[in-house]
């Protein structure tokens, strides 16, 4: 055995986290503070450390008054209703409660232990009143994190695959953890589950959605397979959440398979048109601001044939988002770029003309929904209808990106993983991605992710913590 990993099977530790993640951080930090001796168990490299939260970008939060990261207010009400809209209800109520309502510490508790955030954002995304940008990303949000753990005390180990949970009546013993050729039996008191979902093992995704998971990309870290999740379900914990429901998004179809993050996302569709390999419009693509149905658009391309769909701008529009990581294919004449992108040129420019003549006059004004619809399409295109007519033409190929999937473990307040009884395991809690289907039905708000993993990460740290504190 490696001698940096010799003592770690003689150590009982009073709280193992497994996923070292921004909710596993968070329930690390939390717990140490609390003098408890953690310890983090990571899968990836210590350079590829963090799962999916090396992706994102920010955290929404509400706040009553102007923040130094945040302008105006943004009100429990409001984002209740924000939530209700994209999750169409499907929710737990009492814990989607308890994760808005926490998110109003959050930038605060964070910048205390290392996070730096940016200015609040300005421009189309219509966020500087809702979400908190992290300066220099996710990744640098996440170093931050774990400078300030190591420093009260917390341990990482990394390349450590969690192969069990050793429960005996509904107490958990111990983790098995295979780390570099070696294998460790790891004794806790507590142990915390923040090691994200199972987005990356195809085959278990290939359960909810049969042979279309073939085509899916996953936007999110290689290192999410599931195996904790999957033990913790052996293991007797109860379900949440169905196999079909996830974070997916509409991203560049010539991105990687895995681990494209931030970078493959395409943010051209609302001021476009989107069309499937037939040719045919299929959704409304100016349905609301983007940060509130960007995370639509994977599910919708993913019920196209072959899971593919095509985004047609023209030299207007195109100016009118942040421009992609991929070159657009460009072509003078719409059936031009048709034939680039392999559509049927006839349909496609058939089915252009149509939405430009059912387009009104006037200008469209992308700062609010500013009701410039289509007349007569099925589906109509209810906000930002302007015709596609202004050569040269560009268009962006679209896959389901996955980032995150929704089934885990269901919790209860405390972050306590329940049994299928309803009953709470006597020592285990989770936070993040692996519960985070209690919150997310289905359907998605830009930067939930973060805050339900903040909140919920510190929630868990702090109950363990109190455990044995008592």
């Amino acid at each position: 055995m490696p001698s940096e990993h010799a003592h770690l099977s003689d150590t009982l530790w009073d709280v193992i986290v497994m996923g070292g993640g921004n909710a596993g951080v968070c329930a690390a930090i939390s717990a140490a503070e609390r003098d408890c001796n953690v310890l983090v168990v990571e899968a990836a490299p210590a350079d590829m450390r963090g799962g999916n939260t090396r992706h994102t970008r920010n955290l929404r939060a509400m706040h009553d008054a102007p923040t130094d990261v945040l302008t105006d207010r943004y009100s429990f009400e409001e984002y209740w209703d924000d939530l209700m809209r994209v999750t169409k209800g499907v929710t737990n109520n009492d814990l989607a409660e308890v994760a808005l309502r926490g998110s109003a510490g959050l930038t605060q508790w964070l910048g205390a232990r290392g996070v730096r955030f940016q200015a609040a954002l300005s421009g189309t995304l219509n966020l500087g009143r809702t979400n908190a940008f992290f300066l220099g990303g996710g990744r640098a949000m996440l170093n931050a994190l774990c400078r300030h753990a190591e420093s009260v005390g917390v341990k990482f180990i990394y390349e450590a695959h969690v192969d069990d949970v050793c429960i005996t009546n509904g107490f958990c013993e111990a983790v098995t953890v295979s780390c570099q050729g070696h294998d460790l039996t790891l004794p806790c008191k507590q142990l915390v589950a923040a090691a994200g979902g199972f987005e990356a093992n195809l085959d278990w995704l290939a359960e909810g959605w049969g042979a279309a998971a073939k085509n899916f990309l996953v936007r999110g870290t290689p290192y999410n397979k599931g195996k904790v999740l999957r033990a913790l379900l052996d293991n007797g914990a109860m379900p949440v959440g169905a196999l079909d429901q996830c974070h997916a998004v509409a991203i560049d179809a010539r991105a990687p398979k895995y681990d494209g993050g931030i970078a493959s996302r395409l943010d051209a569709v609302p001021f476009a048109v989107v069309l499937n390999k037939n040719a045919q419009r299929f959704y409304d693509e100016g349905e609301d601001f983007w940060p509130k149905r960007y995370a639509i658009w994977g599910r919708l391309v993913a019920g196209q044939p072959d899971q593919i769909a095509y985004a047609i701008i023209d030299s207007q529009g195109v100016n009118r988002f942040m421009p992609s990581v991929f070159t657009p294919i460009m072509d003078n004449t719409i059936k031009g770029l048709a034939q680039q992108l392999g559509l049927p040129p006839d349909a496609t420019r058939s089915t252009i003309d149509a939405y430009n003549a059912a387009c009104p006059a006037g200008e469209i004004d992308q700062s609010i929904l500013d009701g410039q619809a289509t007349n007569g399409l099925t589906p109509d295109k209810t906000n930002w209808a302007t015709p596609i007519n202004k050569p040269p033409f560009y268009g962006y190929p679209l896959r389901p990106g996955i980032t995150f999937t929704y089934m885990g473990v269901a919790v209860n307040e405390r972050a306590q993983v329940l049994m299928a009884d309803g009953r709470p395991f006597a020592n285990m809690f989770a936070a993040g991605e692996i519960m985070a289907g209690n919150i997310l039905g289905q359907g998605y708000l830009a930067g939930i992710g973060m805050t339900i993993g903040g909140v919920f990460g510190r929630i868990a740290g702090e109950e363990a913590a109190r455990v044995l504190n008592k």
